[in-house]
């Protein structure tokens, strides 16, 4: 009997969802006694986590399935390329194993296939948090898996589902072992947060022996006791939504929304099936903005979708130039297989596409860097995200990771990531800040 320890590699892509997936892989194989390996020699096999969401995206996965192939020989595929029919197949048949996304039981069953798992699991390694890939001082918190909608330019659902809600108790308690760990910013996330609960008609759970109701307002306000900077994504803009803004006003979470708005065109969003989509969204951000005049608003659009006309893209740009979106992303409309949009008339031209798409980003780099600078002067708190020599990044409660813009730090000395510190904002620019000591 051998008492080597067998090394996995891993490769992750794609949105936090899918980091949240790979953590939950990464925690199984170190709970059972597997080795994590950081390089394809190393590795007994090599799981290759996906993304299947735009063609881009597939590229890439299918890139990364390659290299791991030439590099190990030995791959498991999962993620949501993996749901995607027999595409990973017919590019690398020799792949182990396929699955699809948040399938944590079939990846074991495929590992424990080829690479049998150790006699001794060391489950003492494994830290209550679990195994992360995101910087100690910060984490994903996903709440739910799945989405009820059926938006005719998205395909999520065939890949990961109809909603399902996880236990608002176990939420808790994974979000309390991540604080005790070090983590001073959780990020909820889903595919729908807003939703959360409405599978099990908001069921009241449990946690520490009180009763808490599976519901976004009651899990946020929970969260808010743990003293931690608490972030929004995702959250579609029901009503209810309109629950959480005084939450932000006091301070118990971060005042930050992070609502998909996707267009402003109300024939627009029906055709894209969009939920909320006879919502005046105006009148609700203005409304939001009364009550918690620091909230930072991100959204992302889609210009170019099927159909859109010259002047719904104008109504487009005006809803930007009104709302005053801080943070806004936007994609050309990309045709992803097997969604409905496709099938609609009227496609636009892909030149055209890209024109729309250069003028709205034009417009949003003038809005944001029209709202950075108004923070020249003030006093804010920031997180600490790296330091290397004098170079100190931090975000502010108007930054997520990786998206957003950052808050760059003179005289940082003695800093280090995970700090909460007061600065003065000096400059500015479309994207981000300069700051100095308080």
């Amino acid at each position: 009997m051998s008492n080597t320890i067998p090394k996995i590699g891993f490769v992750s892509l794609g949105c936090p969802k899918a980091s949240s997936d790979a953590e939950r892989i990464l925690t199984q194989l170190r709970a059972e006694g597997y080795s994590i390996s950081n390089s394809y020699a190393d590795a007994d096999l090599v799981v290759v986590n996906t993304c299947g969401f735009i063609d881009s995206a597939v590229e890439e996965s299918l890139d990364a399935i390659g290299e791991a192939l030439a590099e190990n020989g030995r791959v498991i595929v999962t993620g949501c390329l993996g749901a995607k029919g027999d595409v990973v197949r017919n590019v690398h048949p020799s792949v182990l194993a396929v699955t699809g996304p948040h399938a944590l039981e079939e990846v074991m069953t495929a590992v424990h296939a080829h690479s049998p798992k150790p006699h001794d699991p060391y489950t003492d390694l494994v830290p209550p948090q679990g195994v992360r890939l995101t910087p100690q001082h910060y984490a994903y918190l996903k709440i739910s898996e799945g989405c009820n909608h059926r938006c005719s330019f998205c395909i999520i659902p065939s890949l990961r589902g109809d909603l399902v809600s996880r236990p608002v108790g176990e939420v808790m308690q994974e979000a309390e072992n991540l604080v005790k760990s070090g983590v001073r910013e959780l990020l909820v996330i889903s595919q729908d947060t807003s939703a959360y609960g409405v599978d099990i008609k908001y069921r009241t759970g449990f946690w520490n022996g009180r009763p808490l109701k599976t519901r976004m307002t009651e899990l946020a306000r929970a969260l808010s006791e743990l003293d931690v900077w608490v972030r929004l994504h995702y959250v579609y803009p029901y009503p209810h939504v309109d629950e959480v803004i005084p939450l932000m006003a006091d301070g118990l979470i971060l005042p930050y929304l992070d609502v998909p708005f996707q267009h402003a065109s109300p024939r627009i969003l029906k055709a894209m099936k969009r939920p909320a989509s006879g919502e005046n969204n105006l009148a609700r951000i203005r409304a939001w903005r009364e009550i918690c005049p620091d909230i930072t608003l991100r959204s992302t659009f889609i210009v170019g979708f099927p159909g859109e006309t010259d002047e719904e893209f104008e109504q487009l740009l005006e809803f930007m130039t009104d709302a005053k979106i801080d943070r806004a992303g936007a994609f050309a409309y990309s045709a992803v297989d097997g969604a409905a949009a496709n099938a609609l008339a009227n496609q636009v031209p892909e030149q055209l596409k890209q024109e729309r798409l250069g003028r709205f980003m034009a417009l949003q780099a003038q809005i944001s860097a029209e709202r950075l600078q108004q923070k020249i002067g003030l006093t804010m708190q920031v997180l600490v995200d790296s330091v290397e020599e004098d170079n100190v990044v931090a975000r502010s409660a108007a930054d997520a990771p990786d998206i957003d813009g950052v808050v760059y730090l003179e005289n940082g000395a003695g800093l280090i990531p995970g700090d909460l510190v007061d600065v003065t904002i000096l400059d500015a620019d479309e994207h981000d800040l300069w700051a100095g000591p308080a």
